[in-house]
């Protein structure tokens, strides 16, 4: 084998071990590349408690329960399904019942309570996250600007 033979071969199995691993990295997070989940979603595929998730929905009116200083409790719907969460920290100005909200965090072992570290709402009176719009369209519960069942 010459010379330039041998670094044709180190270099074609350089780029297959590259692209194998991309294919794994692509195979292992196939599953994970998800915006957020719904209620509904969870329902039908529950989350292995402690795995960090993003959770999306309408917040459930008369659901809101202030604690003691910033804790806040309160559901996030679908139209199909609803999720309990927790939240200790100060909410965005614009969080309020019937909005649509984001919620980042975990489900803890031994409960079916999200518990969410931060919490994003919608930044004005008309817009809503695409995939949160989606999804509550799909469910037949959300209707946007111009809209009418």
């Amino acid at each position: 084998m010459t010379r330039k033979q041998k670094r044709l071969a180190v270099i074609a199995g350089g780029m297959g071990v590259i692209a194998l691993a991309a294919v794994l990295v692509l195979v292992a997070l196939r599953d994970e590349i998800v915006f957020f989940h719904s209620p509904s979603d969870i329902a039908a595929e529950p989350v292995t408690p402690g795995t960090r998730i993003r959770l999306g929905g309408l917040v459930v009116a008369g659901s809101i329960e202030r604690g003691g200083g910033t804790e806040v409790r309160f559901a996030v719907e679908d139209g199909a399904s609803t999720v309990a969460v927790a939240y200790d920290g100060i909410l965005p100005d614009l969080f309020r019942e019937g909005q649509g909200v984001i919620t980042e965090g975990s489900f803890q072992p031994g409960s079916d309570t999200f518990v969410a570290d931060s919490v994003l709402a919608k930044h004005d009176e008309n817009y809503m996250p695409k995939e949160v719009a989606d999804t509550l369209k799909s469910q037949g519960v959300w209707q946007g600007e111009g809209e009418a069942n």
